[in-house]
């Protein structure tokens, strides 16, 4: 996501936007291909898999349904690409000026993909625009920046040589991507490995990969060679393993859930290929009582209500010192029930719906497990009925056990549990005391403060006095079951290249 000040708000009150949030209403997606070696083609099997609007529960087209096969001749295109070095032996100049191209068509089409995005996850319209779409062109600049420095060091060594490192691509990267930010996740993963020379082959989510499609033509508009990206669509279970212990894949990078994170890095372990994972979260938001009240129950709220709470760093877990708890949990209770619900198309909609009814059932069941262990509701908590969508009433639950069930897991939804805490020691324990580290969040006026917790917390990213500001030059990623590795910022290169290190004897100096 990206650092801008026009990021939705719950008070309704924004900028007017500069570019249209009123797209055709009879829009609706054509039928989706495989994207293999630079050629749209059907699965083997010719299956097809339905696309389902999360805000009505309508089929709105169809996507192929690749098979093993399929994904080798994804993997075989990608391979004859990299070594062949349509790409990979271009100059970083000539790669960073087809990255900018990209990212200038991603602009240019940028009410087409919001409204993919839109239709696909439910995802508001102007969240899609003003996040989605934004970043992921800004991700795009952020690589081709990159792919002019890929220089190499000299080493210093008494040897009687010539001692230097270059970093050069991986080979081919496996990109495998998660429903809940289809085309931005997809651009964190697929520009830095293009900046660096790699081939992919991109295994979007099964049922959200209608911009990971639109995404492969443009890139081909800009100039990307046939093979360089590949694009296979159907279910993750089926194609997943056969991906990533693939013979011909170099490298896998994974965002996703924990559990399938473990997964991958088994089956990718037992073939000795490198894995880049960006997994779960359950992420502290302490508010102490020095801090600003008023902007903290702000970054409170988009803290976990963005993208309807399916994001992986929502503040989903509020800790407030307790002389400020009664006061923070009155203006939530005041503040929660008023953000705008409802039509992800509607410019007024801060909340569309779950991406899809499996995933609102197990919120609801999370939610009501929660309850039963003796938290108490206040506000939401309950299923919304609005046009056949599979919508989720914004939820604050208060009074919440350490082991219930929203607190231990990672609920993926509009939900926040809000705890108590008498001092620093509690709140940072409390932080800390589940298995994830990706994201954590601190609200104090006081600098010293906010600089010994900022060390404590077992995360990685702490915000200070705001919730979820990103950049493409600031490295992103978690520790524990978090995951490993980090996207964003020049780090993001270690994750896709290589260093390679050159030891050259000096005329003369041979024997000495």
């Amino acid at each position: 996501m990206s650092p801008t000040a026009d990021r939705p708000s719950v008070d309704q009150t924004r900028p007017e936007p500069t570019f249209d949030l009123h797209p055709d209403p009879t829009f609706e997606p054509a039928p989706g291909q495989l994207f293999i070696g630079g050629t749209r083609r059907e699965s083997g099997t010719g299956l097809r898999h339905d696309v389902v609007d999360p805000s009505t529960g309508r089929t709105v087209t169809t996507i192929a349904a690749a098979n093993t096969d399929d994904v080798d001749a994804a993997v075989a295109a990608a391979r004859t690409a990299f070594d062949t070095g349509t790409w990979a032996t271009r100059p970083g100049r000539e790669r960073s000026r087809i990255l900018l191209d990209i990212a200038r068509l991603i602009r240019e089409r940028g009410a087409e993909l919001a409204a993919l995005e839109s239709l696909d996850v439910g995802k508001p319209l102007l969240l899609a625009r003003t996040i989605d779409v934004t970043a992921t062109a800004e991700h795009f600049e952020y690589a081709a920046a990159l792919a002019q420095g890929l220089d190499g060091t000299v080493c210093s060594t008494p040897l009687p040589v010539h001692a230097f490192t270059r970093r050069e691509p991986l080979g081919v990267i496996a990109a495998i991507t998660p429903f809940n930010f289809p085309l931005l996740l997809s651009a964190t993963k697929i520009a830095p490995a293009l900046a660096a020379g790699n081939a992919i082959v991109h295994k979007p989510a099964g049922d959200t990969s209608l911009s990971a499609l639109l995404m492969a033509e443009i890139l081909q508009e800009a100039g990307v060679p046939d093979g360089v990206l590949n694009v296979v669509t159907g279910s993750g279970a089926q194609l997943g393993d056969h991906l990533v212990s693939h013979p011909g894949v170099d490298k896998i990078s994974f965002t996703g859930s924990a559990q399938v994170g473990a997964h991958i890095a088994h089956v990718a372990g037992a073939h000795l290929r490198p894995v880049t994972a960006e997994l779960g979260g359950n992420c502290a938001h302490i508010v102490f009582a020095d801090a600003d009240l008023e902007r903290a129950v702000q970054d409170i709220t988009m803290g976990f209500l963005l993208n309807t709470g399916q994001f992986c760093m929502a503040g989903a877990r509020l800790l407030v010192e307790r002389a400020v708890h009664d006061e923070i949990l009155q203006a939530l209770e005041r503040t929660v029930p008023t953000v705008p619900v409802g039509d992800p198309r509607d410019p007024a909609t801060v909340v569309g719906p779950l991406a899809g009814a499996d995933r609102r059932e197990r919120v609801d069941r999370l939610v009501q497990e929660t309850v039963r262990s003796g938290a108490r509701v206040v506000t939401g908590a309950e299923r919304l009925d609005l046009n056949g969508g599979f919508f989720y009433r914004p939820t604050v639950l208060a009074e919440v056990d350490c082991h219930a069930p929203a607190v231990r897991e990672e609920v993926f939804g509009p939900v926040l549990t809000v705890q108590p805490f008498d001092g620093e020691e509690e709140a940072v324990a409390r932080a800390n005391g589940t298995a994830f580290g990706l994201a954590a969040g601190v609200q104090t006026s006081d600098l010293s403060r906010a600089h010994r917790l900022t060390s404590r917390l077992r995360a990685g990213t702490v915000w200070v006095n705001c919730w979820g500001l990103l950049d493409p030059a600031v490295p992103f990623g978690g520790v524990k079951h978090s995951g490993w590795g980090r996207e964003g910022g020049t780090e993001v290169l270690d994750s896709c290249t290589t260093t390679k290190s050159v030891i050259m004897s000096l005329p003369g100096e041979a024997g000495r």
